[in-house]
Protein backbone atom coordinates (compact mmCIF):
# COMPACT_ATOMS: atom_id res chain seq x y z
CA UNK A 1 0.00 0.00 0.00
CA UNK A 2 1.07 3.63 -0.56
CA UNK A 3 2.77 5.21 2.44
CA UNK A 4 4.23 8.59 3.28
CA UNK A 5 4.92 11.11 0.53
CA UNK A 6 8.58 12.05 0.05
CA UNK A 7 10.08 14.84 -2.08
CA UNK A 8 11.50 13.22 -5.20
CA UNK A 9 14.75 15.21 -5.23
CA UNK A 10 15.02 16.12 -1.56
CA UNK A 11 14.67 19.65 -0.22
CA UNK A 12 14.91 22.44 -1.21
CA UNK A 13 15.35 21.20 -4.81
CA UNK A 14 11.89 19.60 -4.98
CA UNK A 15 10.31 22.83 -3.76
CA UNK A 16 12.24 24.95 -6.25
CA UNK A 17 11.44 22.70 -9.22
CA UNK A 18 7.75 22.49 -8.34
CA UNK A 19 7.42 26.25 -7.73
CA UNK A 20 9.07 27.11 -11.05
CA UNK A 21 6.85 24.58 -12.80
CA UNK A 22 3.64 25.98 -11.29
CA UNK A 23 4.70 29.54 -12.18
CA UNK A 24 5.39 28.64 -15.82
CA UNK A 25 2.12 26.66 -16.13
CA UNK A 26 0.13 29.53 -14.57
CA UNK A 27 1.80 32.08 -16.86
CA UNK A 28 1.11 30.05 -20.03
CA UNK A 29 -2.53 29.50 -19.08
CA UNK A 30 -2.87 33.18 -18.18
CA UNK A 31 -1.60 34.13 -21.63
CA UNK A 32 -4.04 31.75 -23.32
CA UNK A 33 -7.17 32.78 -21.40
CA UNK A 34 -6.68 36.13 -19.69
CA UNK A 35 -3.83 38.21 -21.18
CA UNK A 36 -5.29 40.95 -23.46
CA UNK A 37 -2.47 40.07 -25.86
CA UNK A 38 -3.52 36.40 -25.95
CA UNK A 39 -6.12 34.50 -28.01
CA UNK A 40 -9.06 34.81 -25.55
CA UNK A 41 -8.26 38.03 -23.65
CA UNK A 42 -10.74 37.39 -20.83
CA UNK A 43 -9.16 39.85 -18.36
CA UNK A 44 -10.55 40.60 -15.89
CA UNK A 45 -14.02 39.25 -16.69
CA UNK A 46 -15.27 36.59 -17.25
CA UNK A 47 -11.86 35.02 -16.52
CA UNK A 48 -11.88 35.86 -12.82
CA UNK A 49 -15.35 34.36 -12.36
CA UNK A 50 -14.32 31.01 -13.82
CA UNK A 51 -11.01 30.80 -11.95
CA UNK A 52 -12.71 31.70 -8.65
CA UNK A 53 -15.37 29.03 -9.12
CA UNK A 54 -12.69 26.50 -10.10
CA UNK A 55 -11.04 26.89 -6.70
CA UNK A 56 -14.36 26.69 -4.84
CA UNK A 57 -15.54 23.59 -6.72
CA UNK A 58 -12.10 22.02 -6.29
CA UNK A 59 -12.43 22.59 -2.56
CA UNK A 60 -15.77 20.75 -2.59
CA UNK A 61 -14.24 17.87 -4.53
CA UNK A 62 -11.16 17.44 -2.34
CA UNK A 63 -11.89 18.83 1.14
CA UNK A 64 -15.51 17.70 1.44
CA UNK A 65 -15.90 14.66 -0.82
CA UNK A 66 -12.38 13.31 -0.25
CA UNK A 67 -11.85 13.02 -4.04
CA UNK A 68 -14.82 10.62 -4.24
CA UNK A 69 -15.39 8.62 -6.46
CA UNK A 70 -11.91 8.85 -8.00
CA UNK A 71 -9.82 8.41 -4.83
CA UNK A 72 -8.56 4.95 -5.79
CA UNK A 73 -7.46 5.80 -9.33
CA UNK A 74 -3.74 5.85 -10.09
CA UNK A 75 -1.88 9.02 -11.05
CA UNK A 76 -1.82 10.94 -13.29
CA UNK A 77 -5.18 9.59 -14.53
CA UNK A 78 -6.95 10.58 -11.30
CA UNK A 79 -5.73 14.16 -11.51
CA UNK A 80 -6.71 14.50 -15.16
CA UNK A 81 -10.20 13.08 -14.57
CA UNK A 82 -10.80 15.28 -11.51
CA UNK A 83 -9.70 18.36 -13.46
CA UNK A 84 -12.13 17.55 -16.28
CA UNK A 85 -14.93 16.97 -13.75
CA UNK A 86 -14.03 20.27 -12.07
CA UNK A 87 -14.39 22.23 -15.32
CA UNK A 88 -17.75 20.58 -16.07
CA UNK A 89 -19.03 21.35 -12.57
CA UNK A 90 -17.81 24.95 -12.79
CA UNK A 91 -19.78 25.48 -16.00
CA UNK A 92 -22.84 23.82 -14.42
CA UNK A 93 -22.70 25.83 -11.18
CA UNK A 94 -22.33 29.17 -12.99
CA UNK A 95 -24.55 28.72 -16.04
CA UNK A 96 -27.23 26.47 -14.53
CA UNK A 97 -27.30 26.88 -10.73
CA UNK A 98 -26.62 30.64 -10.63
CA UNK A 99 -27.88 31.87 -14.00
CA UNK A 100 -30.85 29.53 -14.60
CA UNK A 101 -31.98 28.35 -11.14
CA UNK A 102 -31.10 31.12 -8.65
CA UNK A 103 -31.66 33.50 -11.56
CA UNK A 104 -35.34 32.57 -11.50
CA UNK A 105 -35.61 34.69 -8.36
CA UNK A 106 -32.51 36.89 -8.37
CA UNK A 107 -31.70 38.61 -11.64
CA UNK A 108 -28.64 40.22 -10.11
CA UNK A 109 -27.05 36.74 -9.95
CA UNK A 110 -27.78 35.94 -13.61
CA UNK A 111 -25.74 37.60 -16.34
CA UNK A 112 -27.79 35.85 -19.02
CA UNK A 113 -31.07 37.13 -17.52
CA UNK A 114 -29.82 40.72 -17.34
CA UNK A 115 -28.50 40.62 -20.89
CA UNK A 116 -31.72 39.08 -22.21
CA UNK A 117 -33.85 41.77 -20.55
CA UNK A 118 -31.60 44.58 -21.76
CA UNK A 119 -31.28 43.19 -25.30
CA UNK A 120 -35.03 42.92 -25.60
CA UNK A 121 -35.17 46.70 -25.33
CA UNK A 122 -36.14 46.68 -21.70
CA UNK A 123 -34.12 48.06 -18.86
CA UNK A 124 -33.68 46.41 -15.52
CA UNK A 125 -34.86 49.64 -13.90
CA UNK A 126 -38.33 51.16 -13.51
CA UNK A 127 -39.56 53.38 -16.34
CA UNK A 128 -38.88 57.07 -15.94
CA UNK A 129 -35.58 56.59 -14.15
CA UNK A 130 -32.89 58.71 -15.75
CA UNK A 131 -30.08 56.20 -15.31
CA UNK A 132 -30.95 53.04 -17.19
CA UNK A 133 -28.78 49.99 -17.56
CA UNK A 134 -28.62 49.44 -21.31
CA UNK A 135 -27.34 46.27 -22.95
CA UNK A 136 -24.20 48.05 -24.12
CA UNK A 137 -23.45 49.25 -20.59
CA UNK A 138 -24.22 45.87 -19.07
CA UNK A 139 -21.82 43.85 -21.24
CA UNK A 140 -19.01 46.38 -20.98
CA UNK A 141 -15.97 44.76 -19.32
CA UNK A 142 -16.10 47.42 -16.59
CA UNK A 143 -19.64 46.33 -15.69
CA UNK A 144 -20.74 42.66 -16.14
CA UNK A 145 -22.50 43.02 -12.82
CA UNK A 146 -23.94 39.51 -12.46
CA UNK A 147 -20.52 37.98 -13.08
CA UNK A 148 -19.20 40.21 -10.31
CA UNK A 149 -22.09 39.16 -8.06
CA UNK A 150 -21.11 35.50 -8.55
CA UNK A 151 -17.49 36.37 -7.71
CA UNK A 152 -18.60 38.08 -4.50
CA UNK A 153 -20.38 34.83 -3.56
CA UNK A 154 -17.18 32.90 -4.18
CA UNK A 155 -15.18 35.42 -2.13
CA UNK A 156 -17.42 34.70 0.85
CA UNK A 157 -17.24 30.99 0.08
CA UNK A 158 -13.44 30.92 0.18
CA UNK A 159 -13.85 31.36 3.93
CA UNK A 160 -17.29 30.03 4.78
CA UNK A 161 -16.84 26.62 3.14
CA UNK A 162 -13.42 25.56 4.56
CA UNK A 163 -13.64 27.18 8.01
CA UNK A 164 -15.86 24.37 9.29
CA UNK A 165 -13.15 21.86 8.36
CA UNK A 166 -10.21 23.91 9.66
CA UNK A 167 -11.61 25.51 12.83
CA UNK A 168 -14.45 23.14 13.75
CA UNK A 169 -12.83 19.84 12.71
CA UNK A 170 -15.83 19.25 10.41
CA UNK A 171 -18.28 19.41 13.32
CA UNK A 172 -21.21 18.50 13.24
CA UNK A 173 -20.68 16.17 10.25
CA UNK A 174 -17.70 14.55 11.97
CA UNK A 175 -17.12 12.55 14.05
CA UNK A 176 -19.57 10.10 12.48
CA UNK A 177 -19.49 6.94 10.39
CA UNK A 178 -21.10 8.66 7.39
CA UNK A 179 -19.44 7.31 4.21
CA UNK A 180 -18.78 9.32 1.04
CA UNK A 181 -20.54 10.90 -0.75
CA UNK A 182 -23.11 11.33 2.05
CA UNK A 183 -20.63 13.04 4.37
CA UNK A 184 -19.36 15.40 1.68
CA UNK A 185 -22.84 16.32 0.48
CA UNK A 186 -23.97 16.95 4.06
CA UNK A 187 -20.99 19.25 4.59
CA UNK A 188 -21.64 21.09 1.31
CA UNK A 189 -25.25 21.62 2.40
CA UNK A 190 -24.31 22.86 5.88
CA UNK A 191 -21.57 25.22 4.68
CA UNK A 192 -23.72 26.51 1.80
CA UNK A 193 -26.30 27.57 4.38
CA UNK A 194 -23.61 29.48 6.27
CA UNK A 195 -22.30 30.98 3.02
CA UNK A 196 -25.76 32.29 2.11
CA UNK A 197 -26.05 33.78 5.60
CA UNK A 198 -22.74 35.67 5.28
CA UNK A 199 -23.51 36.62 1.66
CA UNK A 200 -26.90 38.10 2.62
CA UNK A 201 -25.42 40.22 5.42
CA UNK A 202 -22.15 41.33 3.81
CA UNK A 203 -22.69 41.34 0.03
CA UNK A 204 -26.35 41.72 -0.95
CA UNK A 205 -26.61 45.28 0.46
CA UNK A 206 -24.02 46.42 -2.09
CA UNK A 207 -26.18 45.10 -4.94
CA UNK A 208 -29.13 46.82 -3.25
CA UNK A 209 -27.14 50.05 -3.57
CA UNK A 210 -26.32 49.40 -7.22
CA UNK A 211 -29.82 48.51 -8.37
CA UNK A 212 -31.75 50.56 -5.83
CA UNK A 213 -29.88 53.87 -5.89
CA UNK A 214 -27.25 54.08 -8.63
CA UNK A 215 -29.48 52.74 -11.43
CA UNK A 216 -32.96 53.08 -9.99
CA UNK A 217 -35.09 53.41 -6.88
CA UNK A 218 -36.16 50.26 -5.13
CA UNK A 219 -36.69 48.97 -1.62
CA UNK A 220 -36.43 45.28 -2.57
CA UNK A 221 -32.84 44.97 -1.36
CA UNK A 222 -31.33 46.73 1.65
CA UNK A 223 -28.58 49.33 1.35
CA UNK A 224 -25.05 48.95 2.79
CA UNK A 225 -25.19 49.20 6.57
CA UNK A 226 -21.44 49.69 6.94
CA UNK A 227 -21.06 53.26 5.68
CA UNK A 228 -20.91 54.62 9.23
CA UNK A 229 -18.11 52.16 10.07
CA UNK A 230 -16.06 52.28 6.87
CA UNK A 231 -16.85 55.75 5.50
CA UNK A 232 -17.83 54.19 2.16
CA UNK A 233 -20.78 52.20 0.85
CA UNK A 234 -18.70 50.05 -1.48
CA UNK A 235 -18.35 46.28 -0.95
CA UNK A 236 -14.56 46.65 -1.13
CA UNK A 237 -14.66 47.33 2.62
CA UNK A 238 -15.80 43.72 3.03
CA UNK A 239 -13.18 42.52 0.53
CA UNK A 240 -10.37 44.04 2.60
CA UNK A 241 -10.96 42.32 5.92
CA UNK A 242 -12.61 39.17 4.57
CA UNK A 243 -9.56 38.43 2.42
CA UNK A 244 -7.32 38.78 5.48
CA UNK A 245 -9.67 36.42 7.33
CA UNK A 246 -9.11 33.90 4.52
CA UNK A 247 -5.34 34.29 4.82
CA UNK A 248 -5.38 33.76 8.60
CA UNK A 249 -7.67 30.73 8.12
CA UNK A 250 -5.42 29.06 5.55
CA UNK A 251 -2.17 29.95 7.28
CA UNK A 252 -3.53 27.82 10.16
CA UNK A 253 -3.25 24.34 8.54
CA UNK A 254 -0.33 25.39 6.35
CA UNK A 255 2.80 27.11 7.73
CA UNK A 256 1.26 27.56 11.19
CA UNK A 257 0.58 23.81 11.48
CA UNK A 258 -2.68 24.54 13.41
CA UNK A 259 -1.06 27.05 15.80
CA UNK A 260 -2.15 29.20 17.63
CA UNK A 261 -5.55 27.50 17.86
CA UNK A 262 -3.89 24.51 19.56
CA UNK A 263 -3.84 26.68 22.69
CA UNK A 264 -7.66 26.56 22.88
CA UNK A 265 -8.50 23.48 24.99
CA UNK A 266 -12.24 23.34 24.44
CA UNK A 267 -14.50 20.70 22.87
CA UNK A 268 -16.27 21.39 19.59
CA UNK A 269 -18.18 23.49 18.70
CA UNK A 270 -16.91 25.85 21.46
CA UNK A 271 -13.34 25.70 20.17
CA UNK A 272 -14.50 26.47 16.65
CA UNK A 273 -16.62 29.42 17.78
CA UNK A 274 -13.80 30.99 19.80
CA UNK A 275 -11.38 30.42 16.92
CA UNK A 276 -13.85 31.93 14.46
CA UNK A 277 -14.37 35.13 16.46
CA UNK A 278 -10.62 35.51 16.95
CA UNK A 279 -10.16 34.93 13.21
CA UNK A 280 -12.65 37.73 12.43
CA UNK A 281 -10.88 40.13 14.79
CA UNK A 282 -7.43 39.25 13.43
CA UNK A 283 -8.58 39.66 9.83
CA UNK A 284 -10.10 43.07 10.51
CA UNK A 285 -7.05 44.32 12.43
CA UNK A 286 -4.66 43.18 9.69
CA UNK A 287 -6.76 44.86 6.99
CA UNK A 288 -7.03 48.05 9.04
CA UNK A 289 -3.24 48.09 9.50
CA UNK A 290 -2.83 47.86 5.72
CA UNK A 291 -5.34 50.69 5.20
CA UNK A 292 -3.48 52.92 7.68
CA UNK A 293 0.11 52.23 6.62
CA UNK A 294 -0.26 51.86 2.82
CA UNK A 295 -0.13 55.68 2.30
CA UNK A 296 3.37 55.64 3.84
CA UNK A 297 4.79 54.06 0.67
CA UNK A 298 2.08 54.89 -1.89
CA UNK A 299 1.95 58.35 -3.46
CA UNK A 300 -1.69 59.10 -2.69
CA UNK A 301 -1.78 62.14 -4.98
CA UNK A 302 -1.03 59.85 -7.93
CA UNK A 303 -3.61 57.33 -6.73
CA UNK A 304 -6.32 59.98 -6.37
CA UNK A 305 -5.68 61.12 -9.95
CA UNK A 306 -6.04 57.53 -11.15
CA UNK A 307 -9.27 56.78 -9.23
CA UNK A 308 -12.50 56.16 -11.17
CA UNK A 309 -14.85 59.15 -11.30
CA UNK A 310 -17.27 57.38 -8.97
CA UNK A 311 -14.79 57.62 -6.12
CA UNK A 312 -14.91 61.44 -6.33
CA UNK A 313 -11.31 61.70 -5.21
CA UNK A 314 -11.89 59.67 -2.04
CA UNK A 315 -9.25 56.89 -1.79
CA UNK A 316 -10.98 54.95 1.02
CA UNK A 317 -12.47 52.31 -1.29
CA UNK A 318 -9.10 51.83 -2.98
CA UNK A 319 -7.31 51.42 0.35
CA UNK A 320 -9.68 48.69 1.57
CA UNK A 321 -9.44 46.80 -1.71
CA UNK A 322 -5.66 47.26 -1.72
CA UNK A 323 -5.60 45.68 1.75
CA UNK A 324 -7.13 42.59 0.15
CA UNK A 325 -4.54 42.71 -2.63
CA UNK A 326 -1.70 42.88 -0.11
CA UNK A 327 -3.16 39.79 1.58
CA UNK A 328 -3.15 37.99 -1.78
CA UNK A 329 0.62 38.27 -2.07
CA UNK A 330 0.99 35.87 0.88
CA UNK A 331 -0.82 33.03 -0.90
CA UNK A 332 1.99 31.51 -2.93
CA UNK A 333 4.63 31.91 -0.17
CA UNK A 334 2.68 30.06 2.52
CA UNK A 335 1.12 27.43 0.25
CA UNK A 336 4.40 26.59 -1.48
CA UNK A 337 6.36 26.65 1.79
CA UNK A 338 4.00 24.15 3.38
CA UNK A 339 3.13 21.82 0.52
CA UNK A 340 6.33 21.77 -1.53
CA UNK A 341 9.08 22.89 0.86
CA UNK A 342 7.65 20.82 3.74
CA UNK A 343 7.66 23.74 6.21
CA UNK A 344 11.48 23.86 6.16
CA UNK A 345 13.10 25.86 8.98
CA UNK A 346 16.63 26.05 10.41
CA UNK A 347 15.27 24.72 13.73
CA UNK A 348 15.23 21.01 14.53
CA UNK A 349 11.52 20.98 15.43
CA UNK A 350 9.24 22.23 12.64
CA UNK A 351 6.32 22.37 15.12
CA UNK A 352 8.03 24.60 17.69
CA UNK A 353 6.93 28.17 18.40
CA UNK A 354 10.27 29.36 17.06
CA UNK A 355 9.49 27.66 13.75
CA UNK A 356 6.00 29.20 13.81
CA UNK A 357 7.41 32.72 14.11
CA UNK A 358 10.20 32.07 11.61
CA UNK A 359 7.75 30.97 8.90
CA UNK A 360 5.31 33.79 9.76
CA UNK A 361 8.05 36.40 9.37
CA UNK A 362 9.29 34.66 6.23
CA UNK A 363 5.85 34.75 4.61
CA UNK A 364 5.57 38.48 5.30
CA UNK A 365 9.02 39.14 3.79
CA UNK A 366 8.14 37.09 0.69
CA UNK A 367 4.80 38.95 0.51
CA UNK A 368 6.70 42.26 0.31
CA UNK A 369 9.05 40.92 -2.39
CA UNK A 370 6.08 39.57 -4.36
CA UNK A 371 4.31 42.93 -4.07
CA UNK A 372 7.39 44.84 -5.24
CA UNK A 373 7.88 42.61 -8.29
CA UNK A 374 4.24 42.97 -9.33
CA UNK A 375 3.92 46.75 -9.02
CA UNK A 376 7.43 48.20 -9.22
CA UNK A 377 9.22 45.71 -11.47
CA UNK A 378 5.86 45.84 -13.29
CA UNK A 379 5.17 42.15 -13.74
CA UNK A 380 1.49 43.13 -14.13
CA UNK A 381 2.37 44.83 -17.43
CA UNK A 382 5.15 42.92 -19.16
CA UNK A 383 4.14 39.58 -17.65
CA UNK A 384 0.36 39.77 -17.64
CA UNK A 385 -0.50 42.44 -20.22
CA UNK A 386 -2.63 44.69 -18.00
CA UNK A 387 -2.87 47.91 -20.05
CA UNK A 388 -3.20 50.14 -16.98
CA UNK A 389 0.16 48.91 -15.75
CA UNK A 390 1.82 50.66 -18.69
CA UNK A 391 1.27 53.95 -16.86
CA UNK A 392 2.59 55.40 -13.60
CA UNK A 393 2.45 53.77 -10.18
CA UNK A 394 -0.87 55.44 -9.34
CA UNK A 395 -2.59 53.66 -12.23
CA UNK A 396 -0.79 50.42 -11.40
CA UNK A 397 -2.02 50.42 -7.81
CA UNK A 398 -5.61 51.32 -8.72
CA UNK A 399 -6.04 49.04 -11.75
CA UNK A 400 -3.41 46.34 -11.19
CA UNK A 401 -5.86 43.56 -10.21
CA UNK A 402 -3.05 41.64 -8.51
CA UNK A 403 -5.52 39.53 -6.54
CA UNK A 404 -6.69 37.88 -9.77
CA UNK A 405 -3.15 36.86 -10.68
CA UNK A 406 -2.36 35.58 -7.19
CA UNK A 407 -5.46 33.39 -7.15
CA UNK A 408 -4.69 32.15 -10.66
CA UNK A 409 -1.11 31.42 -9.66
CA UNK A 410 -2.20 29.05 -6.87
CA UNK A 411 -4.48 26.92 -9.08
CA UNK A 412 -1.67 24.76 -10.56
CA UNK A 413 -0.25 24.30 -7.05
CA UNK A 414 -3.62 23.38 -5.52
CA UNK A 415 -4.56 21.10 -8.42
CA UNK A 416 -1.27 19.25 -8.10
CA UNK A 417 -1.70 18.88 -4.34
CA UNK A 418 -5.43 18.12 -4.32
CA UNK A 419 -6.03 16.14 -7.48
CA UNK A 420 -2.59 14.78 -8.50
CA UNK A 421 -1.42 14.09 -4.92
CA UNK A 422 1.85 15.93 -5.69
CA UNK A 423 2.68 13.72 -8.69
CA UNK A 424 5.37 13.78 -10.11
CA UNK A 425 7.19 15.98 -7.56
CA UNK A 426 6.72 13.54 -4.67
CA UNK A 427 6.95 9.76 -4.42
CA UNK A 428 5.20 7.30 -2.11
CA UNK A 429 6.89 5.01 0.31
CA UNK A 430 5.43 1.55 -0.31
CA UNK A 431 4.74 -0.93 2.48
Amino acid sequence: MAGQLRPRWGQPLTGIVSLVTFTVVAWILWYLFSDPRGPVGGFPYPFVMYLAMMILVGLWQHMFLGDWPFQNMSQPARGIVQTIVNLILVWFVIHVVFYRVLGLGFNFLSQSNLEMLAQAGKTVMPEGVAKTLTYEALVNPTARFAERAVVTYVLIGFYSYPFITILFGKWPIRPSDLPQPQAGLAEIGWTSTLTLFFYTVLIVPFWGLLYGAVFGKSFGLAMPWWEGIAGIKHVHWVFGWWEWMIIVLFMTPNVWRMKPWTLIKLPQPAKGLVSFFLNVIAGYILALICVKIAPSWINMDEVIKALPAGDAGNPTRFLWYHAAEIAGFTLIPFLAWHHYFDDMVPMSDVDSWGSFWFRTAGVLVLCVINYYIFYHVNWGYWGLGNDHMAHGLGDRYVHGESLIWNFWWIIPLLWNEWFFHKWPFYTHDHH
